[in-house]
């Protein structure tokens, strides 16, 4: 899968809190969720942030609690991918079974500016700042994982799975 979008950059430890705040926890609508998302951080986020448009972020992404809200509201407000050089573990675990692509890469997190246009293959790993022609690697995503992401998430894919063991 190939995700091509704008970058907005953020900074370490951004915790579960500042994705969504907890005062809007009274819903799981994703819809809803999307209207605040990363608005602690950025209270203009929710507007600036386009369909197709990449986080990039420091280290620690998804820290908090264990909330599936947090990558629910991100994904749900059109980001199509996160690279940070470290995630969560839950954080981690939650994006993949929502379906938002997640990739660790040190070096891209550092060499990628608020702005820049990325291009992302997550079947090979490798990320192109388009911007200034710079590329990095990032692990890439199993074939389990990557069927996972294709079909919006762990749910849908059991759903899919489903579907043609009854067909």
């Amino acid at each position: 899968m190939i995700i091509k979008g704008k970058v907005w950059r953020f900074g370490a430890n951004v915790d579960t809190d500042a994705i969504i705040p907890a005062r809007y926890m009274n819903t799981s609508v994703p819809e809803e969720l999307a209207k605040h998302v990363m608005e602690d951080a950025d209270p203009q986020f929710p507007q600036k942030v386009g369909q197709g448009d990449i986080i990039v972020a420091d280290k620690n992404f998804g820290c908090g609690s264990s909330r599936e809200h947090a990558p629910i509201a991100i994904k749900a407000a059109g980001v199509a991918a996160v690279i940070a050089p470290t995630f969560a573990r839950i954080f981690n675990r939650n994006a993949i079974n929502i379906g938002l692509p997640i990739l660790e890469s040190p070096e891209a997190a550092a060499g990628i500016k608020e702005g820049d246009i990325v291009e992302i293959n997550t079947d090979t790993g490798v990320i192109k700042n388009i911007t200034t022609g710079a590329e990095f690697q990032a692990q890439p995503f199993p074939e389990f994982m990557q069927k996972l992401i294709a079909a919006g998430g762990l749910m849908a894919y059991v759903k899919e799975r489903k579907k043609e063991n009854h067909a």
